[in-house]
């Protein structure tokens, strides 16, 4: 049985030192190994950004992406083979800007993927411009007089358009991260894992400090029920979605496989797609 060490490979991250990207990928291996899988058994794919290298420091089957593109990616790989466990990853820019659209269809389509969006609420890679995830008044290189936009909204977005598992962590609480993107991957349908990743380059706002101040776990809330649709928009509302855990399952959603008729149970990626020289004919005869 493999161990998240048989998830490593030589290649040696380039973040910055301290990034919280770092204990996403420890967390990402750590679930993999718990859930035991083998390297062979999961692929991932990435956006672009200091978060879309990920791909790249698995032992998996690894797609690096264009910007925003991550989630069609996936999907088209789960489609194919569905006996692997695919998992896309990004950034808040990558999966909240240019991806925006493919995230809200990604949710409503319901492919059983798992979404792990590495939130520092800033563009790191291209040295610090302000980010869909910013809060109002941020001071970057490109708003150097603080933003006048409102942030997104993620997992309250989420919940809107009909997700049915919605979780968020912190990367300096690597246990929960663990264990909540185990859950994730278990979940039978599309999963979106927002993840505060901070960047301690170029936001020096959203600090761990800050995060460790201002978040609450809902774990600890004995009367919480991740259940319960409207009780976790309340509880996004009341703590400005600053809150850790997963946040809403709706485990009776179907997902998108179970949904599409005559979806053979033999991955297509196995399946015989040689043509007889009858049905090739047979099939050229049509546009004669």
């Amino acid at each position: 049985m493999a161990t998240f060490k048989d998830f490593r490979n030589k290649v040696k991250p380039n973040w910055c030192p301290g990034c919280g990207d770092f204990s996403v990928l420890a967390a990402m291996q750590r679930a993999f190994a718990n859930l035991g899988l083998e390297p062979e058994d999961v692929a991932l794919v990435s956006g672009i950004g200091c978060s879309g290298r990920i791909s790249g420091y698995i032992n998996a089957y690894g797609f690096h992406g264009v910007h925003g593109r991550a989630l069609p990616i996936a999907q088209g790989l789960k489609l194919a083979n569905r006996d692997l466990t695919v998992v896309a990853a990004g950034g808040d820019g990558d999966g909240f800007a240019i991806g925006m659209g493919h995230t809200v269809h990604a949710i409503r389509r319901n492919v059983d993927i798992t979404y792990i969006v590495m939130d520092n609420q800033v563009y790191g890679l291209t040295k610090g411009q302000t980010s869909p995830r910013s809060q109002i008044g941020f001071k970057t290189k490109s708003t150097p007089n603080g933003s006048i936009e409102a942030a997104i909204a993620p997992m309250e977005m989420a919940l809107t358009v009909g997700a049915g598992f919605v979780a968020q962590s912190v990367s300096s609480d690597l246990k929960q991260l663990t264990r909540v993107i185990e859950e994730g991957i278990k979940h039978k349908g599309f999963a979106l894992i927002n993840v505060y990743s901070p960047c301690v380059t170029y936001n020096k706002i959203n600090t761990y400090d800050w995060f460790k101040e201002n978040l609450t776990n809902l774990e600890q809330e004995d009367s919480y029920d991740p259940s319960d649709r409207q009780m976790a928009m309340q509880k996004l509302m009341e703590h400005e979605g600053l809150v850790t855990g997963i946040i809403y399952q709706n485990k009776e959603r179907k997902s998108y496989e179970e949904m599409v008729k005559g979806f053979k149970e033999v991955p297509l990626a196995q399946q015989d797609l040689q043509l007889s020289r009858e049905k090739f004919n047979q099939l050229v005869s049509e546009f004669a």
